[in-house]
């Protein structure tokens, strides 16, 4: 704003420098040429009356367009009877007066009305030349003057678009700045909903699997107190119990933490990290999980981070309540991408669990939505889930 503001400033500088040399050179030559003449009174006051005008219009604020012409009007005819008033034989000069009248019209009009005014000008000057100096001195001269007059108004054209362009410039850059400051505030918003998604996720979790772990073990405990005083030969099997649980919520303990670790993804990409999270996943005895890679493309940090957490929940979601002895994950990473996870297990009613929220569906839909993936779930009871995630692409970029 700094920089508009001061290229503003040397425009206007340059604008008003040149009229002020124009007009100091007409008023000079004037007292010089008539300062012992009758004349002298004459121009002088015809030119001071221009200079009131001048002074006058910029008084007030930016006019209306139709009292713009009027004062143009006016003061061409002040520059017109100073040609015809003066002694026929210095007058020439005096035409460069409308070198300011069109600079000002290049400045306050549209160019359409501003060339008009020029045209103006050209015929004011140009008819005395023509008639005092005959046909071809007199178009000798109009060339003359009128290309110092259409270099100045061309002039004060380009400046004035110059200073419209670097304002619609600065708009645009204080347009930019608060998108930008919307787009954080969105941001923020998205964070602060994705840490509320994560803080549900977690509570339905807690609920799920370690709360009631850590009840089954209370009621273990109180069991094994009863048995000790009544037969405590079965103390031990109570104790043993106790210890499976306490293994169990420490397993389901580990697994949480490690889904509230920042979604990053190593080096290695998506293949990597959910090798790993297979091999470092307690499975229950019985489970077999296979994963098998078609391709070798990578994915956008993001695809990978959502498509990992997509996994990783579809796989809890077959460790908690599927009862499947196996289930496989296909990952094709090469065109078009897809990922499938199936297991054999119970399967379970999809209308059923519309809005009920335990086995996390909605917050792998609301995943593939980041990344405009489709989520497509296909299962019934006792036949066994499959979900697969597929990238979009516009109609006919799909191979």
């Amino acid at each position: 704003m700094a920089a508009n503001s001061s290229s503003k400033r040397i425009y206007q500088s340059i604008y008003y420098l040149a009229i002020g040399l124009i007009y100091g050179a007409v008023l000079l030559r004037s007292i010089l040429f008539y300062q012992s003449t009758p004349y002298l009174g004459r121009m002088v006051g015809l030119l001071l009356s221009f200079l009131l005008v001048f002074l006058a219009e910029h008084f007030f604020s930016k006019p209306e367009e139709k009292w713009f012409n009027i004062y143009l009007g006016l003061q061409s005819l002040l520059v017109f009877f100073l040609i015809i008033f003066s002694n026929h034989e210095d007058y020439d000069y005096i035409s460069i007066l409308f070198a300011i009248l069109g600079m000002q019209a290049m400045q306050n009009l549209s160019s359409r009305r501003g060339t008009i005014w020029i045209t103006i000008f050209f015929i004011l000057f140009g008819a005395p030349f023509i008639w005092l100096e005959g046909a071809l001195e007199g178009v000798i001269r109009v060339i003359l003057f009128g290309s110092v007059i259409i270099f100045l108004s061309a002039y004060s054209l380009s400046t004035r678009r110059a200073q419209e362009a670097q304002g619609h410039n600065q708009s645009l850059m204080l347009q930019l700045q608060s998108a930008n400051q919307q787009l954080e505030s969105h941001s923020d918003t998205l964070k602060q909903l994705g840490v509320a998604r994560e803080r549900q996720h977690l509570a339905r979790e807690l609920h799920d699997s370690v709360t009631q772990t850590i009840f089954s073990m209370t009621l273990t405990t109180q069991s094994a107190i009863l048995l000790l005083e009544r037969d405590p030969n079965r103390v031990g099997i109570q104790l043993e119990r106790l210890n499976q649980l306490a293994q169990s919520a420490l397993a389901e303990m580990h697994t949480l933490i490690s889904e509230l670790r920042p979604e990053q993804i190593a080096g290695g990409g998506l293949v990597v990290e959910l090798r790993q999270h297979i091999e470092a996943r307690h499975l229950p005895d019985g489970l077999a999980v296979s994963l098998e890679i078609d391709g070798d493309e990578r994915l956008s940090v993001l695809e990978e981070q959502s498509l990992f957490r997509i996994t990783q929940e579809a796989l809890n979601n077959v460790i908690k309540h599927a009862h499947a002895s196996k289930t496989s994950i296909l990952l094709h990473i090469a065109e078009p991408f897809w990922i499938e996870i199936e297991d054999n297990g119970q399967g379970f009613s999809l209308e059923q669990s519309q809005g009920s929220g335990r086995l996390g569906l909605a917050g792998m839909r609301e995943r593939a939505e980041e990344i405009s993936w489709d989520l497509t779930i296909m299962s019934t009871p006792g036949a066994g889930t499959r979900i697969r995630v597929e990238k979009k692409y516009p109609a006919g970029e799909k191979d």
